[in-house]
């Protein structure tokens, strides 16, 4: 065996540390956005945007969903300081004070930090309930129906009584009342959680709406739900402050990562014994995380540097896109209340997948299909550009199939 020489080096301080750290997530955020990488994964990486690379040349633009925000700089810093205690034992400041951070905003006494908005809403649902027999109403269209695998029925055993809104824009307090099962015949289902979701399909439900709600709810000893997911939309949009619309519910979620553009994370507010119980099942459910600062502290700078101004401007762009390509024969088929545009191709006899096609040459990313209906979303990193592009581009792909 030869000797080999050991090179032990020197411990670093903990300002030197921070100071590597910060140099390494730069330089991996660099090797993610040069132009070899973006060559090599040419259509299935959405590449990384910093705040301050607005001028790449090389810029994907997509308009798939607010979850495709990409973390800056300033989240990365933002992590590299966070406390790294371990949230299980609830040892983490940047944890504990993001959570308590949304608890005021909202106006709720706790809040819990969780991985997802879809276990944020199946916690709260499940913290609320008892034992069947029990239903739920909620609009036909909510999230916790349609987008999270029949979770309701695993975790919580409950019937889900889906609900149309005859305006198709939100369902109204009529709609809701007429539905409520109080009955104790054998044959039904009580109601025990009206769920809402707002924003919903980038709608706003009025807050007048949900008053009228929330109060029969709690004559009749209904619990309410808010899947808040975007209610910072609406709230950016309206001015109405968070917990003006969370005095109407007994627990919210709140999702970090969509319009905000955080990396991850949702919160569950409520009051002290629902958020511990709720504690308590994200463990069952397998959420319980550790050193989870890192994410609370991008989220929360995410909701200090986004919300709401940077909101109201994504909300200015989707109205543009809107009109935009409502001139060029493409038809609008929702209100564009916030940051989201449905759009019907039909009309101009063009598919979606074409349309996907021509935008793609041009760095702009949308859902594609082989029929004439999808969704757009606007976020904070779309840029005007990218819209007055999108527009161009939708106009000359509908003159050419003239």
């Amino acid at each position: 065996m030869h000797n080999e020489q050991i090179f032990v080096k020197p411990s670093l301080t903990h300002r030197e540390l921070l100071s590597f750290e910060k140099m390494l997530l730069h330089q991996i955020t660099k090797f993610f956005s040069n132009s070899y990488f973006r060559n090599y994964y040419p259509s299935s990486f959405t590449f990384p945007v910093s705040s301050n690379n607005n001028n790449n040349k090389n810029e994907i633009f997509d308009f798939r969903s607010d979850t495709v925000t990409t973390p800056t700089e300033e989240m990365f810093e933002a992590m590299v300081k966070a406390s790294r205690g371990d949230d299980v034992f609830e040892d983490d400041h940047s944890t504990k004070e993001l959570e308590a951070y949304v608890a005021h905003l909202t106006g709720y006494k706790s809040a819990l930090m969780t991985v997802s908005g879809t276990m944020a809403n199946q916690l709260a649902i499940r913290s609320h309930l008892l034992q069947p027999p029990h239903s739920i109403l909620c609009d036909y269209r909510s999230h916790i129906y349609t987008y999270e695998a029949g979770g309701i029925a695993y975790h919580s055993q409950a019937q889900v009584i889906p609900l149309q809104p005859k305006n198709n824009i939100h369902l109204t307090f009529g709609e809701i009342s007429s539905n409520i099962i109080l009955s104790d015949d054998v044959h039904f289902a009580p109601t025990r959680v009206i769920s809402l979701e707002n924003t919903l399909n980038g709608l706003i439900l009025p807050l007048s709406e949900i008053k009228n709600i929330s109060d029969v709810a709690r004559k009749k000893g209904i619990k309410m739900h808010l899947d808040g997911a975007r209610i910072w939309n609406a709230s950016a949009e309206t001015e109405i402050a968070l917990n003006s619309y969370g005095e109407y519910f007994d627990s919210m979620s709140l999702c970090f990562s969509k319009s905000l553009g955080a990396p991850i994370g949702s919160a569950l507010v409520g009051n002290e014994k629902f958020i511990k119980k709720a504690r308590h099942l994200r463990k069952l459910f397998g959420g319980g995380w550790r050193q989870s600062g890192l994410l609370a502290a991008a989220a929360k700078l995410a909701i200090e540097s986004n919300f709401p101004q940077k909101l109201k401007e994504t909300h200015e762009l989707a109205r543009k896109l809107s009109e935009g390509l409502s001139k060029h024969g493409i038809i609008i088929t929702d209100p564009v209340h916030t940051n989201m545009v449905f759009i019907d191709t039909a009309a101009v006899n063009i598919t979606i997948k074409k349309l996907a096609e021509s935008l793609a040459l041009h760095g702009i990313r949308i859902f594609d299909n082989d029929g004439t209906i999808t969704r757009l979303v606007v976020h904070y990193q779309i840029t005007p550009q990218a819209i007055a592009k999108f527009v161009q581009v939708a106009g000359e792909i509908v003159k050419k199939n003239e």
